[in-house]
């Protein structure tokens, strides 16, 4: 058996290596849709789910497939990666100041089952003056972040206070998705 991360992010890569899994990578070509109209857990789970089964087709029977999404939510408004730095820029003024919700959806897929659960947690961003912005920008590092920050990077420095799982706001809760691969059959331990 062989667990396959189906995602491109290396801070998702990074967070399973932290402890300590061997895993083997495969990008998913699902395109994530962040305007179907479902509740935004449920719209993360689905992404996951998608991506998760769109891999598992492509790997041994036996396998087991991670899939995770994560979104930002303010006000009901979702915010996936930005499209080009005018979004990322629309982004992080629209979040400067407030509190917003970070929300994972995590699938596991075996070939006999399909475990899927989503994590959120609330993320206040301090005021950001506009230089600020237009000074990550030019750091690169908003562009394939939902919500268009990194709080595992520079992005850091915006962020005011969190509560709930720092794991889940990096893209991958490894708590919860610790309790799906049990599930699964899979200790981490």
């Amino acid at each position: 058996m062989t667990i396959v991360l189906a995602s491109a992010s290396p801070r998702r890569r990074d967070l399973l290596a932290q402890v300590g899994c061997d895993f083997v990578v495969m990008t998913s070509t699902i395109i994530e849709d962040n305007a179907q109209d479902l509740p935004p857990h449920e719209l993360a789970v689905l992404h996951a789910k998608e991506k998760a089964l769109d891999v598992f087709s492509k790997v041994q029977i036996h396998d087991v497939v991670i899939g995770a999404d994560t979104i930002v939510v303010l006000d009901g408004q979702v915010y996936g990666k930005p499209v080009d730095e005018n979004d990322a820029r629309y982004m992080l003024t629209t979040l400067s100041g407030k509190e917003h919700q970070v929300i994972t959806g995590i699938a596991v897929v075996t070939v006999d089952k399909i475990w899927t659960d989503s994590v959120v947690t609330n993320v206040k961003i301090g005021d950001i003056k506009a230089e600020e912005i237009e000074s990550y920008l030019t750091t690169g590092e908003p562009m394939d972040k939902a919500g268009a920050y990194a709080i595992q990077g520079v992005g850091a420095l915006f962020v005011e206070s969190i509560s709930g799982c720092y794991a889940n706001v990096v893209g991958l809760p490894l708590n919860k998705l610790s309790d799906l691969l049990k599930k699964a059959g899979v200790n981490l331990l």
